[in-house]
């Protein structure tokens, strides 16, 4: 019998092991406001300056470099030729913008050198220790020199990276390319394999890949984006885990509720009447849309109770034909209940900032459990369980 439940741990670089996700936000902004200003010379636009929240994290961070370009661009309405990965740093194409954030990463590599996260190699250590495999999968051409530079090289025993990642044609993340090669160089089975990310397409890249185990680390207040997106569990800090143990706990009993739950970490409107009808709970003779209690029909929602022998039958006119249908009616609402705080609005999350929310539907007992954290217009802040 194994002494651990798993098998592999592939973890990503930048923001994980070494502290080199804001030297690539500052090359990226470098580059890219250098660029922005001459664009905005030329076309008589305003220039609006490249961020790190707004542009860096939803449209390059944890994305091989040229596609990192053309999201960025895309976001701002620019079309500029995609290029050849051999163009000069001074093309203006989208790979030569690439190859002169390199160029800038590189300055400040060489200016600050490479910091790494304590947290992270003690648990590398303990893991290596323990006879866990290991490896290390990022989208950047710059990985080996990075662990070089900070003397861990040796500690990884396959690197997928983005140099790997050109050579054998593999999509970069959100797509789990990168994490499945890795496994695969290890000889290890996805179901077995914890991926730790600290960015959102690095999470979803988890999520796709089926892995055993999705740790998503919080660098950036981005706790809540990591777990919509495909993070099983989110640390601000790898110390946060307990250990290998904190991974032998997830796959002994974490895994299998999670297999057997279905959870929902957001609210979105455009989603909720499908997410409604998931998490309906019912026995056969009586079902009820998993609706929020707040939440009138309407648009977006459609709270819905329906009970065996509670029908409808009607015919209709199909062509020169009559066809009699029968339908569940759905019965009166009995889960409204609402509420409000002082001469505030009714609680509504329909119209109120829903700062946090989590729904969890058990198969095992078929308990639908909710906790969601609203903020109204006043500024009045709820958390309803």
């Amino acid at each position: 019998m194994a002494k651990h439940p798993f098998s592999a741990v592939i973890f990503d670089l930048d923001g994980v092991i070494t502290q080199t996700a804001l030297v690539h936000s500052d090359a990226w902004k470098e580059m890219f406001d250098t660029f922005l200003r001459s664009h905005a010379e030329q076309s008589g636009e305003p220039f609006r300056e490249f961020t790190h929240n707004d542009d860096y994290l939803p449209y390059v961070d944890g994305k091989p470099r040229y596609k990192g370009v053309a999201s960025f661009f895309e976001s701002r309405e620019i079309d500029i030729p995609f290029g050849d990965p051999s163009d000069s740093p001074d093309a203006k194409t989208v790979c030569g913008l690439g190859n002169q954030k390199n160029v800038v990463f590189n300055q400040i590599l060489d200016r600050e050198g490479v910091k790494i996260y304590d947290s992270t190699l003690e648990l590398i250590h303990e893991l290596r220790k323990e006879g866990i495999r290991i490896g290390v999968a990022s989208s950047s051409k710059n990985c080996a020199p990075v662990l070089e530079a900070a003397g861990i090289i040796d500690l990884f025993e396959t690197r997928v990276d983005g140099v790997v990642s050109a050579e054998l044609g593999l999509q970069g993340k959100p797509e789990p390319d990168i994490f499945t090669m890795a496994c695969d160089n290890l000889g290890v089975d996805y179901d077995l394999s914890v991926i730790v990310e600290d960015a959102v397409s690095g999470v979803q890249a988890g999520r796709k890949g089926n892995f055993g185990l999705v740790l998503g680390i919080a660098r950036e207040d981005n706790a809540r984006e990591l777990l919509i997106n495909g993070a099983d569990i989110v640390l601000e800090d790898m110390a946060e885990l307990g250990g290998i143990g904190g991974i032998d706990r997830w796959f002994e009993t974490g895994l299998d509720e999670d297999c057997w739950s279905v959870v929902y970490h957001d609210y979105d409107p455009l989603k909720e009447k499908s997410r409604e009808a998931l998490l309906t709970v019912g026995n056969g003779y009586f079902g009820t849309r998993g609706a929020m209690e707040e939440c009138d029909a309407g648009e977006h929602n459609y709270p819905g109770t329906y009970m065996a022998g509670m029908f409808n039958r009607r015919i209709s006119k199909v062509g020169t034909r009559d066809i009699e249908n029968e339908d569940f009616v759905n019965c009166p609402n009995w889960l409204s209940v609402t509420f409000r705080v002082g001469e505030g609005e009714w609680m509504d999350p329909g119209r109120m900032k829903v700062l946090a929310i989590d729904r969890r539907m058990s198969f095992r007992d078929g308990l639908l459990s909710r906790e969601i954290l609203v903020e109204d217009a006043s500024g009045n802040r709820t958390r309803i369980s």
